[in-house]
């Protein structure tokens, strides 16, 4: 890694509050040129509002500022939009994607900066008509592409591409820019599988080795440890190290993030799934859902299990979930407690007593607008008529604001939901706690089957150990069925009694969990693992 010379970036006693929360206080720290900096902190912590305040978000301005001074190659900066930051050679991708599904990639991201001919119509009314120079764009979205060592045709559109594929198109949009010094990736690697994140991490350090710096933002902390200079952990709105990253251990910064130290295992129970009946059953599931693959899948889901879906991304294990809960077109048989159910009907299956969380809490998952207590209640009171007041034998119904209140509150505790009080906006809380509602929603349905896809994605080490227990705990209280849908093998290996892995949109096969991850890694790429348990699915 390049670095080198006086620092590039340097940020001074910022400090921020919203609304009389203090959320960052004294934060002060310096990166050089080719530097790449690992910040690391629980949800909730303050790492993206700093860079939202580097980046001149308007979220910032619109909240009262923020104090302390920001200085770039040596000169104060005070940047009141996006475009200022990205003017002095700043690039940001954000958790959230932003691109436009019915675009290409190489629209998406040379979008508002395309390269243009000059046509006879243009020349004669003016340069708004002049013709895109789509050769231009194809180079160029292929040179940013190139620089990430990804297989992504810039002309593939981005509704019809894997998860994954959609980060690398948000970077290599940042990459595109001219000028570009300084890129701030917020949990790139959150949605990548580990093949992907690889491929990630070494266009990191290439990226490096040319002068530019990274601030990496990650909840993976092996991944930090292996990419990054330096360090730093941020807790309760403030720096608690800034350190090189030699010889650091996860459990050293993990017991900086959360003050204490943090258990990562979940012990494993002896739970005899052949011995409980059958809850659902769901045969030859075929799903249409843009990027994944789901074309034939049959598998038994037993009474009180914690079942897991693996597999490599795009290979169908998120399509199942969303199919059978009528997010996407689907087709197929599926039977609950021994009744079949049609599929494309979504109050059909929360009637019969299933729920979902969605591994899009924002777009599928969440009322962004509404307070927590609202989020946490609407579903149980839209389909259960839970926290209803009613009159006249229900002809008048209104929300019973003390019940809404107790449910949210009991929610805000156990799951450890950092926010200012229940009747904060969700959009207002961070991408892990916001994950944490969505939770909270599907318990308070009480579901007797509970899907929950991708759970910890986003959530830093401390809660995504607390999300996991709460799940075996929530199961093994309320006897509620549970199956997780998870990128990360080892966190479905830690919590599930079975681990089914999907490729090519079938079931490759279905192990118990404390299976060599071997045998899972060969299902994975399309082999038989010996010693498979069941093939869960029709040849």
């Amino acid at each position: 890694m390049k670095v080198s010379g006086a620092p590039l970036l340097e940020m001074r006693n910022i400090s921020k509050d919203f609304f009389g929360n203090q959320v960052l206080a004294d934060v002060n720290f310096s990166l050089k040129s080719g530097e790449i900096l690992g910040l690391v902190g629980e949800n909730g912590a303050g790492k993206t509002t700093l860079m939202k305040i580097l980046f001149g978000m308007e979220e910032i301005h619109q909240t009262g500022g923020y104090g302390g001074e920001i200085m770039l190659n040596g000169n104060t900066v005070q940047y009141l939009s996006p475009f200022d930051a990205l003017a002095d050679g700043i690039g940001m991708v954000h958790q959230e994607f932003s691109l436009l599904p019915d675009f290409s990639a190489s629209e998406n991201i040379l979008l508002n900066r395309e390269p243009k001919n000059t046509t006879l119509v243009s020349q004669v009314f003016g340069e708004r008509l002049d013709a895109l120079d789509r050769k231009t764009m194809h180079s160029k979205a292929a040179s940013a592409i190139a620089k990430l060592g990804v297989d992504l045709d810039p002309e593939m559109l981005v509704s019809q591409m894997p998860v994954g594929y959609k980060q690398f198109t948000e970077i290599a949009r940042e990459l595109s820019k001219d000028e570009i010094k300084l890129l701030v990736l917020d949990e790139p690697t959150a949605v990548l599988t580990e093949k992907e994140a690889d491929i990630l991490l070494s266009a990191m350090k290439n990226l490096a080795k040319e002068g530019i710096s990274i601030i990496f933002i990650s909840h993976r902390l092996q991944e930090i440890i292996d990419v990054c200079d330096t360090v730093m952990v941020m807790r309760d709105g403030k720096i608690i190290k800034n350190v090189p990253s030699k010889e650091l251990t996860i459990p050293q910064i993990a017991k900086w993030m959360v003050g204490r130290d943090v258990g990562s295992k979940i012990a494993r129970r002896d739970f005899d799934v052949n011995s409980q009946p059958v809850l659902l059953s769901i045969n030859n599931l075929w799903v249409d859902m843009p990027g994944e693959t789901v074309k034939d899948v049959s598998i038994d889901i037993h009474k009180g299990e914690i079942l897991g879906f693996g597999g490599l991304a795009g290979q169908g294990k998120l399509g199942i979930p969303n199919g059978v809960m009528g997010l996407f077109s689907a087709g197929g048989k599926i039977t609950f407690e021994g009744k079949p159910i049609g599929l494309n009907q979504p109050r059909k299956f929360l009637n019969a007593g299933m729920a979902f969380v969605s591994e899009d809490r924002r777009g599928v998952g969440l009322l962004l607008d509404e307070p927590l207590d609202w989020n946490i209640s609407f579903t149980a009171m839209q389909v259960q008529d839970k926290y209803l007041k009613k009159l006249f034998g229900g002809l008048i119904n209104w929300r019973d604001e003390k019940e809404i209140r107790e449910v949210a509150q009991k929610y805000i505790d156990s799951l450890e939901i950092k926010c200012t009080s229940y009747r904060q906006a969700a959009k207002e809380l961070s991408g892990g706690n916001q994950q944490k509602v969505c939770l909270a929603k599907a318990f308070a349905v009480e579901p007797k089957l509970l899907f929950v896809s991708e759970p910890t994605r986003g959530i830093d080490i401390g809660a995504k150990s607390l999300v996991l227990q709460v799940l075996r705990d929530y199961n093994e209280r309320m006897g509620v069925t549970i199956v997780m849908i998870s990128s990360e093998l080892e966190e479905l290996r830690s919590i599930c009694d079975r681990v089914a892995i999907v490729t090519d949109g079938k079931i490759a096969g279905i192990l118990p969990s404390d299976t060599d991850s071997a045998e899972f890694g060969l299902l994975m790429v399309g082999k038989i693992a010996g010693n498979v348990e069941e093939r869960g699915q029709h040849d």
